[in-house]
């Protein structure tokens, strides 16, 4: 039986290129920052990253057979905390050939590297309601979320936000936010997308995207987000923005 050896990857460049610039495995690499490892088995891809977006993360891509043989390598090497995440074909296709993995949950990640200019009639207009991003404004994003999104998994002071935007209504109260959270150097990424219950249907969440996604699309090349799968409305936010999608699935590993 032929041994498989892996490679082990030592920068983001050698990722990108045996990975194809695959935006999703861009992402989980956080440009090689401490702590992240990424191992090659012929077009198969493992990246290890440790508390990325709250969770460790073991994120895979390529063809399924190469991807279970380079899983058998990779799994005695990183602790049971991390999670599994890819396609989720891939990941329903794993499930057959690597004991252990199941899919646990699904989801869209959705990126674009060209956020469409504003329609005509849609771009705002005055000071109120013009996105910008924050400064000391921590509690009142964490009251906003509490409020519109308690389940958002960024929130004011949780590791790898770097910071907020928002935009205020007439009165000056802050009625929309959004994110600038787990970006890295090749990829923009976007969490903690809310608007104020009472301040919905106004235009306020896509005109703060459609900010957000320029400023980090004109600084890393791409911007992506994470969305619920059966969330219909953000996603056709987000498409209207030049967002596409494609499914991913999440696995706890064998063992854990």
């Amino acid at each position: 039986m032929t041994q498989v050896t892996p490679a082990e990857l030592a920068c983001a460049e050698e990722l990108a290129l045996v990975c194809g610039g695959d935006t999703l495995l861009l992402w989980a690499a956080q440009g090689m920052r401490r702590g992240v490892r990424a191992w090659a088995l012929g077009e198969a891809v493992v990246v290890a990253s440790p508390d990325l977006n709250r969770r460790d993360r073991l994120t895979v891509g390529g063809p399924a057979g190469r991807a279970a043989d380079l899983l058998g390598e990779v799994l005695p090497r990183v602790a049971p905390s991390y999670r599994l995440m890819g396609e989720r074909a891939l990941i329903e296709e794993l499930a057959g050939r690597v004991p252990g993995v199941e899919p646990a949950g699904v989801f869209e990640w959705m990126d674009t590297a060209s956020p469409p200019p504003p329609a005509a009639g849609r771009a705002a207009g005055g000071a109120v309601g013009r996105p910008r991003w924050l400064s000391g404004a921590d509690q009142e994003v964490s009251d906003l979320l509490a409020e519109a999104s308690p389940s958002a998994w960024a929130v004011p002071g949780v590791a790898g936000i770097r910071r907020w935007a928002g935009i205020r209504a007439p009165g000056g109260r802050l009625v929309a936010a959004a994110a600038d959270a787990w970006s890295c150097p090749q990829v923009g990424f976007v969490a903690g997308v809310a608007t104020a219950v009472a301040h919905r249907g106004r235009g306020y969440g896509e005109r703060l995207c459609r900010f957000v996604f320029d400023e980090l699309a004109a600084a890393h090349g791409r911007v992506a987000l994470m969305v619920d799968t059966d969330n219909v409305a953000a996603i056709g936010v987000y498409e209207r923005l030049g967002m596409r999608g494609r499914s991913l699935a999440v696995s706890a590993l064998p063992g854990a």
